[in-house]
């Protein structure tokens, strides 16, 4: 390769890096505009103690729309790495049915009185700990039987979903009345019953997640050129797969334990940052992926608070547009 071809290589390459840049700071500005105007719409600053009611009711909401996007973004952005396929998302493979079955075994088990179930952040710990151990060892020795196939991956991931919601739905049928009621508030995803005792801690878990799985989120950009080439690089394939897996799992069920499961916005998020951004550097990806889900959840949550009057929650709209947008990823791209 000529030097000539080198240098021009090298230019467009900077020239796709500003061009992305300036498209996440676009993009950056649109989500700090959607955040004030979530946080300030309709506020009488005259009146000092409704400003400071307003302001207290928001700022958690706001906080944990925030905490979800990045989480379900990045979280999908990985996953997709993962198994090489931008169609799939961890909800399609049943990770949100799975989060829900265990929290509804553990307020079975235990009761809806217990510490477990009492104790938001003891519950938060016992529900993640179990997520990652069970989600880990299932998809793990999923990909490894299916080799990766996507074909066998989506039909075995509608197989799980359909099972571990069966366990859930069996749960809540023999469940006592009284413990159902309780549950049932963390079983469908609305911004207007946020869990804001873990929001601590789930702050804290993601800030782990990142440095302890630092250096394999470095090597994503590497993974993506397949199992052969990684290895030929030096890279320990498996066992990087297996330690992102379990990231992936964890900020699943930590957006999950906040709000609910939210089907599809991983999907959305994760393919509007990757047709936006045009690019395999997964630090851009993960950063277009969280601002998307800001702006999405944040124009969402306003359209239920302002037009519908919380009669719906937002996960029924991304839900809805999910579901058209997956079947527009799968019709464009048959192949």
């Amino acid at each position: 390769m000529s030097s000539e071809t080198v240098n021009l290589v090298a230019t467009m390459k900077r020239a796709d890096r500003r061009n992305n840049t300036q498209k996440l700071v676009i993009m950056s500005v649109l989500a700090l505009l959607a955040a004030a105007l979530y946080m300030l719409i309709d506020l009488d600053f005259s009146n000092t103690r409704f400003l400071r009611f307003a302001l207290k009711l928001r700022t958690p909401k706001l906080i944990v729309m925030m905490i979800t996007s990045f989480a379900i973004g990045g979280a999908s952005i990985v996953f997709q790495s993962i198994i090489n396929n931008n169609v799939v998302t961890p909800c399609l493979l049943g990770m949100n049915s799975l989060y829900t079955a265990i929290h509804t075994a553990v307020v079975f088990f235990a009761g809806a009185g217990s510490v477990l179930a009492i104790n938001a952040n003891l519950s938060f710990a016992v529900d993640l700990i179990l997520m990652g151990i069970v989600a880990t060892t299932i998809y793990s020795y999923l990909f490894k039987k299916t080799n990766h196939n996507i074909l066998y991956v989506l039909l075995i991931g509608t197989v799980l979903t359909s099972f571990f919601g069966s366990i859930q739905s069996t749960m809540t049928r023999v469940m006592d009345p009284n413990d159902y009621d309780a549950l049932l508030a963390t079983l469908v995803a609305s911004f207007n019953n946020i869990n804001s005792e873990i929001i601590v801690s789930s702050l804290i878990t993601l800030v782990l997640i990142i440095i302890v799985l630092r250096k394999e989120i470095m090597l994503l950009d590497v993974l993506t050129l397949g199992k052969n080439q990684a290895i030929n690089l030096g890279v320990d394939y498996d066992k990087c797969i297996r330690k992102l897996l379990l990231g992936v799992t964890l900020c699943i069920a930590v957006a999950t334990a906040m709000v609910g499961p939210i089907s599809f916005l991983g999907l959305i998020v994760a393919n509007l940052s990757r047709q936006l951004l045009k690019t395999y550097r997964h630090s851009q990806l993960v950063l277009g992926a969280g601002l998307f889900g800001m702006i999405i959840l944040i124009g969402g949550q306003m359209l239920v608070e302002r037009v519908f009057v919380y009669s719906i929650p937002v996960s029924v709209f991304i839900t809805v547009g999910g579901g058209i947008y997956f079947l527009y990823l799968l019709l464009a791209n048959k192949k």
